[in-house]
């Protein structure tokens, strides 16, 4: 065939402009769609040659070599794959409707054959790539197998392009970019081998490269000869490693590869907690190495960190920032996702959010939550070692994944008035220890342990024996509002809405004696109340104070004090609202402030203890008090009345 010139498709024209100006963010991305190319060309010719041995050509040395030349100014990326003859360039260069990858694997599934090979993307569009940093591509290939079919493609990406006959001596494909002056940089040795690093490491066939170094002149002894000067000694290097642990199998991998391999992706010092590596199978193919890191990193609120989990598809990096692959909840877990069968679009940099990013998705959770689950069935202390630091994080998978929910609620722990510091129960072991008088599931929220656990709203549980879960996690705030009950017993807090605690015949004893407090404290509670009328809701008699005066208490579905300090903290607006002071009818205060009320109504001092009290209620629930001054005013005044009256 005389050389001749064609134009491309319209949608292929319009696919390099794509393409050139703005489909890729990142420019490097050009060498590993050349070498993803390569490696499906020999995949092919592997796959192929099962049933035609003479496609080998006497040749089974599989390799992709990258021939850099700073003189021509040309890259030369070069296999020894299928190759191509001059119809299939037009096919699959000058069309974009049609794919060579795609069409192989369709052929391929049409025969019925056992055995597919492992291809990924689509040839013609990764080729494209190759316009970012060249302003001419030439390409030179010869079908496996056919001598006289080699072809020579020539192009600068303006709308047309050459094709003629042309002599190879092997099979396969050379692609030489002819590199813009601004992209010589993609001939440095340093620079190919870091894309090589980073994108097609694990790329199974040998990627190869010469080396030119410098080393002292030896004699035929090997010894260095003195005064010889260096000489120029050249090598083929091979850049990639190969060694994509996740496709071998379990039982050849060591503890010490695996720990090896953690390192190494996740920069991380230490070993894993837990190691899970599985293969999926069936109708989304994959295969999955992650870790479950013993400590927490110091990114993990950050909310520009990196996501863990590396997504490769066929042993080509594609990217570590795909959101759709794990849930927020379990940003801690990393390690690698390869798939077989992902779908992806032009650019492989952007994942389409189809069913199969989906699959993986549930495959993923399922897997990690199923492992959490049996850790914390068998390795209770592993688990206690997880929950420590990544309970936080965790939990936050109650609140956004519906889904797995009854999962989840199985995994989360929680200190409480029946634990030592730093001990945690489960909500099924809480469950189980529950009195039988106890129908509800009873929680409080705070900054820390030591803020809840002296607050006074326990009292009254503590008196009947009934166990408080401490909720102070900030996330906890959302999870109960997810989670609003467990086997079939509803979360209560404590510091919220009203109490049923009590049998029928204590709430009927109670009624009683809350009518007759109120009926003797009504003056008392009355001024109280027009005193504090711009600070509190209602005020009333506590059902559940014990031993305290006063507390503060918010609606059923009100803000409570923890909330409004999470709402604070985040900078977000927070809703005026007003909490309930309960006060306590057998506390001897009242009993005071009743006396001084029948004494004189109109006493000054009684509106300093309404204010007191109210003060006293919020510095219980650890908030801040309106007016410091005026209170340490008025507690100095009582210390003096109280001195003077002791000392007689």
């Amino acid at each position: 065939m005389t050389k001749s010139t064609k134009r491309f498709e319209t949608e292929v024209q319009q696919l390099l402009d794509l393409v050139i100006h703005s489909l890729y963010s990142n420019k490097d991305i050009f060498l590993r769609e050349l070498i993803s190319n390569a490696s499906d060309a020999i995949d092919k010719v592997k796959f192929e040659s099962h049933s035609n041995e003479a496609l080998l050509e006497g040749n089974s040395d599989w390799k992709i070599k990258l021939i850099p030349d700073k003189e021509a100014g040309t890259l030369t990326i070069r296999d020894n794959g299928i190759g191509m003859n001059i119809d299939e360039v037009v096919e699959n260069i000058g069309t974009i409707a049609r794919s060579g990858t795609r069409a192989f694997m369709e052929a391929a599934k049409a025969k019925n054959l056992a055995e597919n090979p492992e291809l990924i993307g689509q040839f013609g569009v990764g080729f494209y790539a190759s316009f970012m940093v060249a302003d001419k591509v030439t390409m030179i290939t010869r079908k496996a197998g056919d001598k006289g079919a080699g072809c020579r493609w020539e192009s600068t990406g303006d709308g047309s392009y050459s094709i003629e006959d042309a002599e190879k001596e092997t099979r396969g494909t050379d692609v030489i970019l002819h590199l813009k002056e601004e992209m010589k940089e993609y001939l440095d040795e340093w620079r190919i081998r870091s894309i090589v690093k980073k994108y097609s490491d694990y790329v199974q066939y040998p990627i190869v490269m010469d080396i030119t170094r410098k080393e002292p002149a030896t004699g035929v002894d090997g010894k260095v000869i003195e005064g010889g000067g260096d000489i120029e000694k050249t090598v083929e290097e091979t850049l990639n490693s190969m060694k994509a642990i996740w496709a071998r199998p379990k039982s050849e991998i060591t503890e010490e590869e695996y720990e090896e391999f953690y390192k190494h992706i996740s920069h991380d010092y230490d070993k894993p907690l837990k190691t899970i590596h599985y293969s999926a199978e069936g109708v989304s193919e994959f295969k999955a190495l992650l870790y479950i890191p013993a400590h927490r990193p110091f990114d993990m609120f950050y909310p520009d960190r990196k996501k863990g989990v590396q997504l490769y598809v066929r042993r080509v990096f594609i990217t570590d920032s795909c959101e759709h692959l794990i849930p927020e909840y379990l940003r801690f877990i990393k390690g690698v996702v390869d798939s077989s069968d992902l779908p992806l679009n032009v650019s492989r940099e952007i994942l389409q959010e189809d069913v199969q990013i989906k699959r993986i998705e549930k495959s993923l959770v399922g897997k990690v939550l199923g492992t959490l689950a049996e850790m914390k069935e068998k390795e209770n202390e592993q688990y206690l070692k997880f929950y420590q630091e990544f309970g936080p994080v965790l939990k936050e998978g109650l609140h956004f994944d519906f889904a797995n929910k009854e999962k989840l609620q199985e995994l989360i722990l929680f200190e409480s008035t029946a634990t030592e510091a730093g001990k945690f129960v489960s909500l099924k072991e809480y469950v189980e220890r529950m009195p039988e008088a106890q129908k509800e599931i009873y929680f409080i929220t705070g900054a820390s342990r030591a803020t809840v656990e002296n607050s006074p709203h326990l009292e009254v549980f503590r008196k009947k024996g009934f166990e408080v879960l401490f909720l102070t996690d900030p996330v906890d705030e959302w999870v109960t509002q997810s989670l609003r009950e467990y086997d079939g017993k509803k979360l209560k807090a404590v510091d919220r809405g009203d109490l049923e605690i009590d049998s029928e015949e204590e709430k009927k004893e109670k009624e009683e004696k809350r009518e007759k407090a109120a009926k003797e404290y009504k003056g008392v509670l009355d001024l109280i109340q027009d005193q504090l009328k711009e600070k509190v809701k209602e005020v009333r008699l506590s059902s559940r104070l014990t031993d305290s005066a006063c507390c503060l208490v918010a609606d059923e579905y009100g803000l409570n004090a923890n909330m409004e300090r999470l709402l604070k903290s985040m900078n977000q607006e927070v809703p005026e609202s007003k909490r309930i002071l309960e006060l306590n009818p057998d506390h001897p205060l009242m009993q005071v402030l009743t006396g001084l009320y029948e004494k004189d109504s109109k006493n000054p001092r009684l509106n300093d203890y309404c204010e007191l009290l109210y003060d006293q209620a919020l510095l219980t629930e650890g908030s801040p008090i309106k007016d410091p001054l005026k209170f340490t005013r008025l507690v100095a005044e009582l210390m003096v009345a109280d001195g003077k009256a002791q000392l007689g």
